[in-house]
């Protein structure tokens, strides 16, 4: 079948740029890579504990039938929303069929015309396409710099002509390419001084950050002084979905402008139910097992690089970088690390900006200290 030669062109340019993404398999390489931050994604007691509750409360649905505003408004939903409220200390809860979506609903409906985003450089990708949906104008500040931020809220607020003219500050709790978290004390205080509406997106925060996995705003007790969080289960949580945590006038505007959430078939009441469980099982003595299994590998993980003298962008957190520079080279010595048996993935331009192509290390609660230590070895012989 024929196709458009200026498609053609462009798959064209990405093979001889040696840029061109393909899908791969499964493999059983020891895990750096994935989001799985604590192992419950591959967990057989959440899968089992999912099917008891589901079979306990006769729930034999295979889909949800329709948008949750027809026929998907499934009876799972209120009862997961309103434990999510009470498990992060928020007047009202949203849940979005994933991360991706969440972003882009809110973003792209929020914001109105005449409004301002402010958003960090590094934001994800599904920020940034919410944001070039909506009728608001955008500017992106320098990365975790309180500073520049601070010249840029100023300069607004001299400029602003409508009263009911909004600025809204949009950062993440940690970053997913680089790992590194934002001085949120610093911006809750800068949006408050000039009247600004911060959004966390904590999406590498759940179940790594916070005394039971919570997040970063639930560590600082700034729940009542962060506009809205967006919180996804795809990673930590072993799952599937997303959810908004704010106001209840702020979820009551989602469910009728938020073109994401309403014209999309709900998730399935399993989907649901795996989410309260994994919930139930992070905050149990296992799950705060795990998390604490995470934090010492983190520590070990960091006090090898510092043995072996690798240099990585510093984190705190449960993605750990190390930038190679150059599409080729990136490629190479992960495909190294690879055949040694370790799952390392390659970050590369235009993911990243040219010359800040990496190699992503995520840690998890199941990687052993000699794992950590053997791969890190093999790595310090590239450097």
């Amino acid at each position: 079948m024929n196709v458009p030669d200026k498609l053609q062109k462009k798959i064209e340019e990405r093979q001889h740029n040696n840029l061109l993404r393909s899908l791969g398999d499964t493999t059983n390489l020891i895990d750096f890579s994935s989001n799985d931050y604590l192992g419950l994604s591959k967990s057989k007691e959440l899968f089992v504990n999912t099917h008891h509750f589901l079979a306990e409360n006769l729930i034999f649905e295979n889909g949800a039938t329709g948008s949750r505003l027809l026929s998907g408004n499934h009876s799972l939903y209120t009862e997961v929303e309103e434990e999510l409220c009470q498990i992060h200390h928020a007047e009202a809860a949203l849940l979005f069929n994933s991360g991706y979506t969440a972003n882009l609903g809110f973003f792209s409906s929020v914001p109105l015309r005449g409004d301002i985003i402010l958003y960090d450089e590094l934001i994800h990708a599904s920020i940034r396409d919410g944001i070039q949906l909506s009728n608001a104008k955008s500017y992106k500040f320098k990365h975790n710099n309180v500073e520049n931020l601070a010249e840029k809220l100023a300069a607004l607020q001299q400029g602003l002509q409508a009263e009911n003219q909004e600025i809204y500050v949009v950062t993440e709790s940690v970053f997913s390419m680089d790992g590194d978290m934002p001085n949120l004390l610093e911006l809750v205080d800068l949006c408050e001084k000039y009247k600004a509406y911060l959004i966390v997106d904590e999406a590498h925060a759940l179940g790594v950050l916070g005394n039971k996995g919570l997040g970063l705003v639930q560590d600082l007790q700034l729940e009542n002084k962060v506009f809205a969080r967006i919180i996804t289960f795809g990673k930590a949580l072993g799952c599937h979905g997303a959810v908004v945590l704010g106001s209840k006038t702020l979820i009551q505007f989602l469910i009728n402008f938020s073109r994401s959430f309403i014209y999309t078939t709900a998730l399935p009441p399993h989907a649901l139910a795996t989410i309260k469980v994994a919930y139930d099982y992070m905050l149990s003595v296992k799950g705060k097992g795990l998390q604490k299994d995470l934090h010492e590998n983190i520590s070990y993980f960091l006090s090898e690089t510092k043995r072996l003298e690798i240099k990585f962008i510093p984190s705190k957190t449960a993605i750990h970088c190390c930038i190679i520079s150059g599409n080729k080279k990136t490629r190479d010595w992960a495909k190294k690390l690879q055949d040694f048996g370790f799952d390392v993935k390659p970050i590369l331009s235009p993911t990243v900006p040219e010359g800040k192509e990496r190699l992503r290390f995520c840690l998890h609660s199941f990687n052993s200290k000699k794992e950590i230590t053997q791969v890190l070895e093999k790595l310090s012989t590239f450097v």
